[in-house]
């Protein structure tokens, strides 16, 4: 009865990783993985100045060597100033080759920024060129197991306009957003091609279950080594491994719209800690209301929470599949 009722309870420790292990575990797996079964001499990392792809980078580094580890920095006119300056300075602290490419000549030639203008203003008239912009999203608790997204602008004088996104704006606005992704994983290929490495996929486990990904962009790659790990492990990976401060203690952040905002706002509707709880406990079959008191929110909102997880995992499942098709062995052939 006792561990029974130990199993039910929550606590992060539950999250807490044996760093050494866990990280002689990836790099051994990563090594297997570049060089023998993908037989490639390297990988290519797309850092963004977050704790993903800053782990994914230093494991590579670990498991390859720096001199066998490309980071790209693709940052484009919209993107956090931050963004560039901390890919940098993941790239001196690994001691990595990096290659900088503004991806904003080729948005601008795909037509991105004009027509996600025409788009803005369509829902917000007064939108013009120097303003901010940002999606996002419900709380979970306002709206139960259903999440609606609002559109958010900002003049230069400082000024907030809020409107409701209809659906196929948000569908148009997202389709013209996963461009940005689909670029940087053709650059990252690119490279991958020219030297004859590996394409590291920087996805963690709260977005791979979730489908917090673009299908053929930040979630492609040929192998992906934090895709089982909470976010939480992946920020105990980082500090194991000695990335630098400005890494470790970088709250997330989505950086697809110019208007500054973190992954909880846009996605997951809470910090990624809480969420990590309310993913484990989900997934482990933990009551909501003993991740609920760990956490220190409302039990309703944590039984929302686990709807709403069950929800968007089904619903997102295409994103996790590989292309359909048909067994040769099944096609009937005449004269058979």
């Amino acid at each position: 009865m006792a561990r029974e009722k130990h199993m039910n309870e929550f606590s992060y420790d539950r999250l807490k990783l044996d760093c050494e292990k866990e990280t002689n575990r990836l790099t051994a797996f990563i090594s297997e993985a570049v060089g023998r079964r993908l037989r490639k001499q390297g990988a290519v990392v797309g850092l963004s100045g977050g704790i993903d792809s800053s782990v994914t980078a230093a494991l590579c580094v670990r498991a390859l060597g720096p001199d066998k580890v490309i980071g790209l920095l693709m940052p484009e006119k919209d993107s956090h100033p931050d963004t560039l300056r901390l890919s940098q300075l993941v790239g001196e602290s690994l001691k990595i080759r990096t290659i900088h490419r503004d991806i904003t000549p080729v948005l601008t030639g795909l037509g991105f920024y004009q027509e996600m203008t025409a788009c803005l203003q369509e829902v917000i008239p007064e939108y013009a060129e120097g303003w901010k912009w940002k999606i996002s999203a419900s709380d979970i608790s306002e709206e139960r197991v259903f999440t609606f997204f609002w559109l958010v602008v900002q003049s230069p004088q400082g000024e907030i306009i809020k409107k409701r996104l209809p659906a196929d704006k948000l569908l148009r606005m997202i389709a013209l957003s996963n461009f940005k992704q689909r670029t940087r994983k053709m650059l990252e290929y690119h490279y991958a091609d020219r030297f004859n490495y590996a394409v590291a996929g920087t996805s963690n486990l709260l977005e791979t279950d979730q489908g917090f990904f673009v299908k053929l962009g930040d979630g492609a790659g040929d192998f992906k080594p934090i895709a089982h790990l909470y976010k939480s492990q992946v920020y105990q990976l980082g500090e194991y491994l000695g990335l630098p401060e400005a890494i470790t203690r970088r709250q997330p952040t989505a950086d697809i719209h110019p208007l500054s905002q973190g992954q909880d706002e846009f996605f997951f509707g809470l910090p990624y800690q809480q969420m990590d709880a309310c993913l484990y406990g989900e997934k482990n079959g933990i009551p909501p209301e003993s991740v609920a008191r760990a956490i220190g929110v409302d039990e309703e909102k944590v039984r929302l929470i686990y709807k709403q997880l069950a929800h968007r995992r089904t619903a997102n499942e295409y994103l996790r599949l590989p292309p359909l098709g048909l067994e040769a062995e099944d096609l009937e052939l005449e004269g058979q």
